[in-house]
């Protein structure tokens, strides 16, 4: 199975969640549920780049101008850097971050990864 489909009901759920926060008026929470989306679909060009143009909508609605800078910068790295591999592992995607730093991957998230590798097999 390859990563985008063995990654599709973890990164959807991380989505619908993000969704639903922003229909409650949780902004941040929101936004962390995108950042794990980011952290879960990273390995996929389509996820990754689906994520990016999730967080550049957030910034704009949230008009946040560092954020709708970044996310457009980082729509372009997704679409063109994740098929050759060039991802800083566990980066949450977000314009606060440098889109080259790996960072630690949460508990929850990892466990995530794991099942999907275990997919892959």
């Amino acid at each position: 199975m390859r990563y985008t489909e063995a990654a599709k009901p973890y990164v959807e759920k991380k989505l619908t969640l993000a969704k639903v926060a922003w229909q409650k008026g949780e902004k941040q929470v929101a936004f962390k549920f995108l950042e794990d989306a980011h952290v879960i679909g990273q390995q996929s060009t389509y996820y990754h780049t689906m994520v990016h143009y999730h967080m550049l909508q957030h910034g704009i609605r949230t008009r946040d101008i560092k954020e709708i800078i970044g996310q457009i910068i980082r729509l372009i790295g997704a679409l063109t850097k994740t098929a050759i591999g060039l991802l800083p592992v566990g980066n949450t995607g977000c314009a606060n971050v440098s889109a080259f730093r790996p960072l630690p991957i949460s508990k929850e998230n990892r466990k995530i990864l794991g099942k999907i590798r275990d997919a892959q097999s």
